[in-house]
Parts: structure tokens; C-alpha cells; sequence
């Protein structure tokens, strides 16, 4: 099962972590992970060269997460909540669709 841990503060995302493989499929052909993978690691290239945000990313094997700076300018923390939002969409969507393969959880800091 692939493990989704979104943090927000407030309103505003601040990290996503994704681990694990889903079993949906052989691994390497697994598609509901290779669609977790695209959105979340499209959703990090977007954060870094369409929005110009310096987010830190890690990944490992079955491991992605993405930690939002917390020092953005007003506009660029702008763009990056809209391309976190989409990507949230996605993964929603994948969740309502496989949740017996995914597991989500959204998680408030303070």
C-alpha cells in the first residue's frame, strides 16, 4: 500500500510524503503507483521551474516527499498553493478510485 501524509498550516500546504509501493500490479508495472509517482514528482517540477520555488525534495526508493519553504515571496507561495491544490486533485482522485491500494491522510500543524 502507498502511504500519502499531506501537512498543511492553516490553509496553506507545507509537505507531502509519499512511501511505499501500492500493489495494484507487478512493481515496475504498477500503475496506480506509476500515476501517484507522475503527479506528485510533476507536481515538484512545476513548484521548482514554473513557480521558481526552492522546495526541498527527497526521494529514495518508493519514497517522494516535497517540504514547501516557508520564506516565499506572496506571489511564488501563490503559484505553488494552486500547483500543490492541483496535484491534490489527483491524488484525491486516484484515492476515491483505489483506496484499497492507497492510503491518505491530511494532517493540520500548527
Amino acid at each position: 500500500m502507498t502511504s500519502i501524509q499531506v501537512f498543511k498550516k492553516g490553509d496553506k500546504y507545507t509537505r507531502i510524503i509519499c512511501s511505499g509501493h501500492t500493489g495494484y500490479g507487478v512493481e515496475g508495472e504498477d500503475i496506480v503507483c506509476s500515476a501517484i509517482s507522475s503527479i506528485v514528482q510533476t507536481a515538484a517540477l512545476g513548484m521548482l521551474t514554473v513557480a521558481g520555488a526552492g522546495v526541498e525534495i527527497i526521494r529514495d526508493e518508493a519514497y517522494l516527499e516535497i517540504i514547501v519553504p516557508q520564506n516565499l515571496s506572496s506571489e511564488v507561495a501563490h503559484d505553488v498553493q494552486v500547483i500543490f491544490a492541483t496535484m491534490m486533485c489527483g491524488v484525491g482522485d486516484l484515492y476515491s478510485e483505489y483506496s484499497d491500494f492507497i492510503e491518505l491522510e491530511v494532517n493540520n500543524v500548527y
